[in-house]
């Protein structure tokens, strides 16, 4: 019995693979990188054959490293950097413009005039999402305003719009599948959470052609097939789910109230919020978690611009450290800041503030503020930045939190993951298996071809690795809180 899953895992900047056992454990991976365009300032792009080139290569890489034969592999889950957003030509396959990634503020005009219109209303009641250049569909408009003759094309049924697991389906089924799953949809701002179905009135105000768009289905079934050529034999598609919502599926947060954080470039944070879209007061995204069956999960989201990226700033802006490795050391040589605060808005400020005008604060300093306080205030940041997002999401969703899982890679600083659980007053647990991103999309695959039966076997699979308890007391921690907002308030000034 093929009891193996492999998970396509493409991410900003690298696609990987990875092929895993029925014990969730991770038996081979590979990983390539691929080039990053700015062609102009605040611009992000894609080449949309590379993305493809070099998930398929990993892909046949990971099976190889593992020793199976593709026929030992039950089904393929497809987890993916959201609102990316690629356009292709039907009949050939091929992109007619690179990709717009997430990152990219080329669609900021349309956003403030959809604004301006007073239209942010609509959108938000509809999609839980605020009107921004984040999001798909005002890159979609922006495609077919732009590029000479398409939306022509588009109208007549002959250009296709997905995001990169719909690109990824597609090319993986010989263009036999147009597929994306709730999760991905619900990103695009023209997908309505409630109904869950392309919204007529928000394809109107974006001018999107419906003939465009993929079928939306649920996050664990049997899309289609790959192309026997691919593999040497065809693997069922069965699984697709964006990045952060995969990640709290791999993480086994399936209760309301559970929720995970991921420590990259930037923080996502998503709580579990159970079967009923809660709107937000306090600049959160609603957003859908992932479907099995009927059964719809939904989350609050939460977005901190700058995690990680704050300690390659320290290592490539001032040359403090030499690897991001070595902040936690340098870090630790004080046992604290010294009233320093560190607010890293280097490209403004995400959840809560939404405050695009926001640039990067440090408050605090002193004669005698070294080296190492300001990398303990870095790492601190991030903390802080948690907090802001959980402080919301509790407010918003009338829940509070008892344990915060986490991945990702700064999850390995253990001062960071230390100071996290102090700052939250909750215990904090990093699992054995860090790849949960990957993880969730091959659960969600294995669910639907019979590798597991039921989400119990994912609880079952989940091992910790290492628990942060909260080491001091309550009401420091709440007078230090108390300081960090009122550096937010200078930064934002």
């Amino acid at each position: 019995m093929a009891d193996h899953v492999l998970a396509l895992d493409q991410g900003t900047t690298s696609s990987r693979s990875i092929v895993f056992s029925r014990d969730g454990r991770a038996v081979a991976q590979a990983q390539l990188e691929f080039p990053q365009f700015f062609p102009q300032p605040g611009n992000v792009e894609h080449d949309p054959e590379e993305i493809w080139e070099s998930q398929l290569a990993t892909a046949k890489q990971a099976i190889a490293r593992s020793g199976l034969d593709a026929s030992q592999i039950a089904g393929l889950g497809i987890t993916n950097q959201r609102e990316t957003t690629i356009l292709w030509d039907r009949d050939t396959g091929k992109p007619v413009a690179n990709a717009i990634v997430w990152q990219s503020r080329v669609s900021a005009p349309i956003c403030e005039q959809l604004k301006a219109d007073g239209l942010e209303g609509e959108f938000r009641s509809r999609t839980g999402l605020v009107v921004d250049a984040y999001f798909s569909g005002t890159k979609i408009k922006h495609l077919l305003d732009s590029v000479d003759g398409l939306r022509a094309r588009a109208e007549r049924g002959k250009i296709l719009f997905g995001t990169v697991d719909s690109f990824l389906a597609w090319r993986l089924s010989g263009g036999r599948v147009h597929v994306t799953d709730v999760s991905n949809a619900s990103r695009t701002l023209l997908f309505n959470i409630h109904t869950r179905q392309w919204d007529d009135d928000l394809l109107r105000m974006l001018d999107v052609p419906r003939a465009m768009l993929p079928e939306v289905r649920s996050s664990s079934e049997v899309y289609g097939e790959t192309d026997a050529s691919l593999f040497g034999t065809s693997i069922p598609i069965a699984g697709i789910a964006g990045d952060q919502q995969a990640a709290t599926f791999g993480q086994g947060c399936f209760a309301a109230g559970q929720a995970k954080n991921t420590y990259g470039t930037g923080c996502f944070l998503l709580l579990n919020t159970g079967s009923e879209p809660v709107a937000s007061r306090n600049g959160l995204l609603t957003t859908i978690g992932w479907q099995l069956g009927d059964e719809v999960t939904y989350c609050l989201e939460g977005s901190v611009f700058v995690a990680g990226a704050v300690v390659q700033w320290l290592r490539d802006g001032l040359g403090l450290i030499e690897n991001s490795s070595d902040v936690e050391a340098l870090a630790r040589q004080v046992d604290s800041t010294d009233g320093v605060y560190f607010v890293p808005a280097f490209t403004g400020l995400g959840a809560p503030y939404w405050n695009s005008d926001a640039r990067g604060t440090i408050v605090g300093l002193s004669r005698g503020t070294m080296r190492a306080h300001l990398a303990r205030a870095a790492l601190e940041s991030i903390a802080w930045q948690t907090r802001d997002v959980l402080e919301a999401m509790q407010q918003d969703s009338g829940q509070s939190l008892d344990v915060l899982r986490v991945d990702g890679g700064g999850t390995a600083n253990s001062l960071l993951m230390q100071f996290q659980a102090d700052v939250l007053n909750v215990p904090v647990q990093r699992p054995v298996v860090q790849e949960t991103t990957a993880l969730g999309a091959a659960y969600l695959a294995g669910l639907a071809t019979g590798v597991w039966n039921d989400p119990s076997d994912v609880t079952a699979n989940w091992q910790l690795d290492a628990e942060f308890a909260p080491s001091v007391e309550h009401a420091e921690s709440v007078a230090r809180y108390a300081d960090w907002k009122h550096a937010v308030e200078q930064c934002m000034a």
